[in-house]
């Protein structure tokens, strides 16, 4: 195990993104970042995924960058008010107490999902948040505004003040929250049906104050998109949403899951490897929302290393799907 570790905590991957991290616990000072944004401020993705990408990566959890990481995550929790905290939403939360208000709920979201998907499941903490997200998306759910969440404002589609979607933080929750998902299974079941449903091909934002903010995490439904013979548009994220309906049940669910896992297990050969045909470059994420898990293999350029993520991700959804697998 000794070994293990030693090879883990001096993967390239591990030691590239430890160098990264601030004394403070932050990465680039932001926590939601997923690429380099000059207009938000933003130089470098942020926390939350590299903190994920070091779970993803298998570094054991009482390594000093969880640790730094972690302090900052349960001050988020703790409701600390401090306007450091609003990270790269503090400018923009200057004078508009709309904007910071949601930006510290959804901050706090992020760092919930973030210890849960290390493990955190059992911290009263984690689960204390867990149980108020899980409540006001149950509530969302419950209400009238699950049908119609979107409403006009001047020439602007908004979200309605009122409503608390799903996001892929709170989706992540449950996910990885087995406890929490048996207390709520009747939640767990309707949010697997609205994630189901096709998602509003309309463009609109959330209006906070004078401010508005693009909806990059939040879903009216399911976010998946795949062409006709099933390929998904998004293959990284496509992977990561389908690992968090397997964890949570609703893989069936969702029928453009289904017809994208199908489509993936079809390109696998006989020994269970993805070899798609024609496979020339690696994979990448247009909307980078899935970059912390995708790719965990150094060498994008090696033909080999380009079907190891996609195929150890495959076996990973049938494991939790429950699905019997066969070594040959």
């Amino acid at each position: 195990m000794l070994v293990l570790r030693e090879e883990v905590t001096h993967y390239k991957r591990v030691t590239q993104t430890a160098r990264k991290q601030r004394t403070n616990g932050t990465w680039a000072g932001n926590m939601l970042g997923l690429a380099a944004a000059k207009s938000q401020g933003i130089s470098d993705v942020g926390t939350v995924s590299q903190y994920r990408h070091l779970v993803e990566l298998g570094v054991p959890s009482d390594e000093r960058p969880f640790r730094l990481a972690e302090r900052t995550f349960y001050r988020l929790l703790s409701r600390d008010e401090d306007s450091k905290l609003l990270f790269e939403f503090e400018k923009a939360g200057k004078g508009n107490e709309e904007l910071a208000s949601w930006a510290r709920d959804f901050l706090r979201e992020g760092a919930a999902a973030a210890l849960a998907h290390a493990g955190h499941v059992d911290d009263p903490r984690v689960r204390g948040a867990a149980h108020r997200i899980a409540s006001g998306v149950s509530g969302f759910l419950r209400s009238e505004l699950s049908e119609k969440p979107l409403i006009r404002k001047g020439s602007r589609t908004i979200l309605h003040p009122g409503a608390y979607p799903p996001t892929l933080f709170s989706v992540a929750i449950i996910a990885y929250m087995p406890n929490l998902r048996r207390e709520r299974a009747g939640f767990v079941e309707r949010l697997g049906h609205f994630l189901s449903q096709p998602m509003t091909k309309r463009t609109w934002v959330v209006a906070l104050g004078r401010k508005t903010v693009k909806p990059t995490f939040h879903f009216l439904g399911d976010p998946l998109r795949a062409d006709s013979a099933g390929n998904p548009k998004d293959l990284p994220f496509a992977l990561h949403w389908i690992e968090l309906l397997a964890r949570m049940g609703a893989l069936n669910e969702s029928p453009t899951a289904v017809r994208i896992l199908g489509r993936l297990l079809r390109d696998c050969d006989d020994d269970g490897v993805w070899s798609p045909k024609n496979l020339r470059g690696f994979p990448k994420s247009p909307s980078k929302l899935a970059d912390f898990a995708f790719p965990l293999e150094c060498d994008e350029k090696d033909a080999d290393s380009r079907r190891v993520d996609v195929t150890f991700r495959l076996a990973l959804i049938a494991k939790l799907a429950g699905w019997e697998l066969e070594f040959v």
